[in-house]
């Protein structure tokens, strides 16, 4: 199995004001000049971990993170104004500019995974190629399997806490009681409801859940964040048309993918990256199948490095076949 590259200090932090009173927070690591890749972090509002720079190896790649808009050190905080999908695939491009990046390699998860397919359907020519884990197609039923009771069959007891603070409904119901939480003037309860919410999608996310994940997405900051700017997405169905991505796969033709979704993935199950790389002829598609939703799962972090050092080679920057 191969283990994550050792941790590495960023080289590069700093603020970029986008549109609409947004600013967001980046950092870059690894060789400037090397091949670049942008890492896209999932949500919507879940912020970027500095664990995920260690997928690369740092010699290869000019590693950028940054958080979205109302996501992690990005401001305002669990923002909803102006905190729509369009706009976060315009502050990817703004971002790309900003640093004189001519094209890049995006490396996305869950909703991560989502955003950058979109971006590569909107800027095909700015895309080397995706790397994406857990893909999520932001449609209606995968929505439905998370919140309306799908996954709660695998996590009876998990299940059953989540559902308490909106008195037991689910779907569409749980969705929009949850929202008015988040939006109430009950700071108290908004907190509460925030750190349920963000519990029932740790829960889901790994084979084998820790305590450390569930502390670290459970806290106020994370919670807030995860479940406001989330809920709001969900609300507006993503701000995009009914099967978008499967729609228009045809855009992505010509760009390499990999795609790694975890056999056993709780939150967004396989059959979507099946879907997906049924319509995408330049895609590989690994199944993994001690893989959980989770990138940080032992099989799933072997299978993300692969990824990164079959691009890395792909583009010249890799020393041996991966």
């Amino acid at each position: 199995m191969l283990p994550l590259y050792p941790e590495i200090r960023p080289f590069d932090r700093q603020w970029l004001t986008v549109s609409d009173g947004h600013r967001l927070y980046v950092e870059q690591a690894g060789t400037a000049g090397a091949l670049p890749v942008v890492v896209v972090h999932g949500g919507p509002g879940a912020g970027f971990s500095e664990q995920l720079r260690r997928f690369f190896d740092p010699e290869h790649f000019h590693i950028i993170l940054y958080d979205q808009r109302g996501a992690g050190r990005s401001e305002p905080h669990a923002e909803l104004s102006h905190n729509d999908t369009p706009r976060l695939m315009n502050d990817l491009e703004a971002l790309r500019q900003h640093l004189g990046i001519e094209s890049w390699v995006l490396f996305g998860g869950s909703w991560g995974a989502t955003l950058s397919l979109l971006y590569a359907q909107a800027y095909p020519h700015r895309c080397l190629a995706l790397i994406l884990r857990g893909v999520f197609l932001a449609r209606q039923l995968d929505v439905d399997w998370l919140y309306g009771g799908g996954a709660g069959r695998y996590f009876p007891e998990e299940w059953e806490r989540f559902i308490e603070p909106v008195s037991g409904k689910t779907g569409q119901a749980l969705v929009e009681d949850y929202a008015k939480l988040f939006n109430g003037a009950n700071d108290l309860a908004r907190v509460g409801a925030a750190k349920a919410w963000a519990r029932w999608e740790a829960v889901n996310a790994s084979l084998r859940p820790s305590q450390q994940s569930l502390d670290y997405f459970s806290s106020t900051h994370v919670a807030l964040s995860l479940a406001r700017v989330g809920c709001h997405y969900i609300r507006q169905q993503f701000f995009i048309e009914p099967d978008q991505i499967l729609q228009q796969a045809d855009r992505l033709a010509g760009i390499p993918g990999y795609l790694v979704h975890g056999r056993y993935d709780m939150v967004c199950p396989p059959d979507q990256a099946w879907q997906l790389a049924q319509r995408w002829p330049d895609a590989e598609l690994d199944l993994v199948r001690e893989g959980g939703h989770s990138g940080f799962d032992a099989a799933m972090v072997d299978a993300l490095i692969r990824a990164t050092q079959n691009v890395a080679q792909r583009f010249g920057q890799g020393d041996e076949e991966a």
